[in-house]
Parts: structure tokens; C-alpha cells; sequence
């Protein structure tokens, strides 16, 4: 078994709810010992960093898993930090029109908005000094605390406009690397609005898992500012 204590790769990352592997990358291009980890397999490319299951049994540390290689994992007590991207699904404002389809509330879908708060909270709320929670804004019903900072793919270097607010514990809000003065909607928005003569758009995105995708310039601007900070605060 691979047993890898704190301090022999610099910094100990979990990425939780992520198969893209973009902001573990960016991590693991910095030298940390960084991993990702999905109910799916991973689609970025790095098997031997992903570990497809649960992530809750990792999220304190102290904990032995297998990569998608076959290869056994120990961490030594807690993760350095942990990053993590739960499922939105249920909790975003953007599915408010389905919570209250017709006019009422559909308790079923409450229900399981209320299970995917839960999920976050255990994210939020885990057994690790650095904590950062991404989601898109969510409903207020859902009554997540209030997020720390909201940050915009043009302000990283791409293109496009998509809110993403980050729930931080003892790490400071990334700051803007690379403005971009022209930009699109990376989401639809507003295709109600369409036949009312509003303004809309289509989006870029094709499907949920292209949504969900975190923009490189966002991941690398978390694993240099965050792993600066943290390795500065462990007088690493």
C-alpha cells in the first residue's frame, strides 16, 4: 500500500464530485499530491488520480482508497484542502421553475433539494482546516449559508459569463488573473423570454456535465492562490 504522509509532496488536495479532474490537475501540475473524486470515472485523462465512488469516506481523512488504476492509498490524517463540487441539481435557482411548477410547491423535488443541502453541509462542515464548496447561486429556500465570494470565468481568461459562488473556511476568494473584455453566456438564459421580444441566450454548454465542467483559468488560479496560501500559513 502507497503510504504517503503530509509534507512529502507539499500538500495533501481532495477534489470531491469531480470527473473532469480540471482543478485536480491544476493541483497535481504544482507538485501536490492531489486526487479526484466522482461517482463516475474520470474524463480527464489521469485514472491513476480519480477514485470513482462515495466521497464521503474521504472527506475527514485519515482514510485508505484505491485510484482507478488499482493502485491502494493512504492519507495520513486530514487533507491540506479540500475542494469540493457537489451536485446542484435540486438546490440551483435555475430549477426554480420546476420546484414550483404550477404555481405549488413539488415536495418531492423539495425533498430532494433538502438531500442535496445535506450533501453540501457534510462538504462544508468536514473534518479538513481549508475548505472550499463550489455551486451555482442557489434558491433562498434552500437556505444555504451565505456564500463567500462569486467569481466569473472572463475574469480568468475565458470568454464567457457563468456565476460561480465558492462557500470558503479559512482560505481567501481567488482574485481575477486575466479580464477578458469580450464575453458570452456560457449557460441558456432567459429562453422564456424568447417569444416576449427579451433578450436571450442560447449558451455554449450542451449538456449538464459541460455545465458543471470548471474553467482552467478558475482551477489554476485556485491551486497557485490557495496552495500559496496554505503552505504560507504551514510555514512549508
Amino acid at each position: 500500500m502507497a503510504d504517503v504522509k503530509q509534507g512529502d509532496m507539499k500538500l495533501n488536495v481532495l477534489v470531491a464530485c469531480e470527473e473532469s479532474q480540471t482543478v485536480c490537475k491544476a493541483f497535481r501540475e504544482m507538485g501536490h499530491r492531489a486526487f479526484s473524486c466522482d461517482l463516475q470515472d474520470c474524463s480527464g485523462g489521469h485514472p491513476e488520480w480519480h477514485v470513482m465512488g462515495d466521497c464521503l469516506p474521504l472527506l475527514d481523512g485519515d482514510c485508505d482508497f484505491t485510484t482507478c488504476d488499482g493502485k491502494a492509498h493512504h492519507q495520513e490524517g486530514e487533507w491540506d484542502i479540500l475542494v469540493a463540487h457537489p451536485p446542484c441539481t435540486y438546490m440551483s435557482k435555475a430549477g426554480a421553475r420546476w420546484l414550483f411548477a404550477g404555481g405549488k410547491l413539488n415536495e418531492e423535488r423539495y425533498k430532494q433539494a433538502m438531500e442535496g443541502k445535506e450533501f453540501f453541509m457534510k462538504m462544508l462542515n468536514a473534518k479538513c482546516h481549508y475548505i472550499a464548496v463550489e455551486n451555482p447561486q442557489p434558491m433562498k429556500i434552500i437556505g444555504l449559508p451565505k456564500p463567500s465570494t462569486v467569481v466569473q470565468p472572463y475574469e480568468f481568461g475565458s470568454p464567457y459569463s457563468k456565476k460561480t459562488y465558492l462557500w470558503l473556511v479559512n482560505l481567501p476568494p481567488i482574485m481575477p488573473t486575466a479580464f477578458m473584455a469580450k464575453y458570452e453566456p456560457y449557460l441558456p438564459s432567459n429562453i422564456t423570454g424568447k417569444n416576449r421580444g427579451q433578450k436571450w441566450s442560447r449558451g455554449v454548454a450542451h449538456n449538464a456535465k459541460d455545465a458543471s465542467k470548471t474553467f482552467p483559468g478558475i482551477a489554476k488560479a485556485m491551486a497557485e492562490q490557495w496552495s500559496e496560501w496554505v503552505l504560507n500559513e504551514k510555514n512549508l
